[in-house]
C-alpha cells in the first residue's frame, strides 16, 4: 500500500476580479503517492501547470485544502510554503532553469546550500546523484557544453539530490528529442520505483503514457478522468 505524499482536495484557484476574473481550476481532487509516477495530461490552458504550482505550494489555492506529507498547507505564510518545497518538493522544468555560470556540480550543490548542507559531504551527494543520472563524466562542464538531454538531467540530479518526497515535473520532455525525451522518463520513472517518490509529470505527449502508473486528465480546469496502466478508467 503506497502511502500518499501530497493530497489536494476539492481545489479552486481563480485569477483576477471583475470582467477579468478566470477560474483556472475547479474542485480538483488528487492524491499523489509514493513510488508512483503519474502523468497529469490536458490541453494548453486547461489548468495542468496551475494545479502543479498549488501541488508544489508555489501558489496558494483560492479554495480547498493541499496536505504535502500529512501538512497542511492551509494559511500557511510564503515563508511557510517555501520551507515546505524545501523539506518535500523537487522540481523538474521543460527549460532546465540552470546557472549558466555554474557547473553541472554547482548546480546541483545549489539546492543542497539552500537547505543548509554544505562541505565535503554535500559534495559526495553531488557526485552520487549526477552518477545516477549517469553524468559522472560532465560534472565540471558548463550548460552551454552540454546537450540538452545533459542538462535535463542535470536538472534532474538538482531535483533529487536532497532526497525530496515528491518529484514534479512540468513539460520536461518538451524541448527534448525523442531519444532524449524516452532517457528523461526512465530516470523519473526509476526515481519513482526504486527510491519509493511520489512522481507527477505534466505533459500533452501520449507518448509518455507507457512510463505512467496513472493518467490524469484535466480540462477547462476539472479532471475529467483517470486511467491506471492497464487502461481500466475510473
Amino acid at each position: 500500500m503506497t502511502e500518499p505524499v501530497i493530497e489536494a482536495a476539492n481545489v479552486s484557484k481563480s485569477f483576477g476580479s471583475g470582467p477579468a476574473w478566470v477560474q483556472a481550476l475547479k474542485n480538483v481532487n488528487l492524491t499523489l503517492n509514493g513510488g508512483e509516477l503519474t502523468v497529469l495530461m490536458g490541453p494548453s490552458g486547461s489548468g495542468k501547470t496551475t494545479l502543479l504550482s498549488i501541488l508544489g505550494c508555489m501558489l496558494a489555492p483560492s479554495g480547498g485544502t493541499v496536505r504535502v506529507c500529512g501538512t497542511s498547507t492551509s494559511g500557511a505564510r510564503p515563508e511557510e510554503l517555501a520551507k515546505i518545497r524545501r523539506q518535500h518538493i523537487g522540481f523538474v522544468f521543460q527549460a532546465y532553469h540552470l546557472f549558466s555560470t555554474l557547473t553541472a556540480a554547482e548546480n546541483v550543490l545549489l539546492a543542497l546550500d539552500v537547505r543548509g548542507e554544505r562541505g565535503p559531504k554535500a559534495m559526495a551527494k553531488t557526485e552520487e546523484t549526477l552518477a545516477s543520472v549517469g553524468l559522472t563524466s560532465k560534472m565540471a562542464s558548463f550548460p552551454r557544453q552540454l546537450s540538452g538531454g545533459e542538462q535535463q538531467r542535470v536538472a534532474i540530479a538538482r531535483a533529487i539530490v536532497a532526497e525530496p518526497s515528491a518529484i514534479l515535473a512540468d513539460e520536461p520532455t518538451a524541448a527534448l528529442d525523442a531519444v532524449n525525451g524516452q532517457a528523461t522518463m526512465t530516470i523519473l520513472s526509476t526515481i519513482a520505483k526504486e527510491r519509493g517518490r511520489a512522481v507527477l509529470v505534466v505533459t500533452h505527449d501520449p507518448r509518455l503514457f507507457g512510463f505512467a502508473d496513472r493518467i490524469v486528465h484535466i480540462e477547462d480546469g476539472s479532471v475529467t478522468r483517470e486511467q491506471f496502466t492497464d487502461l481500466k478508467s475510473i
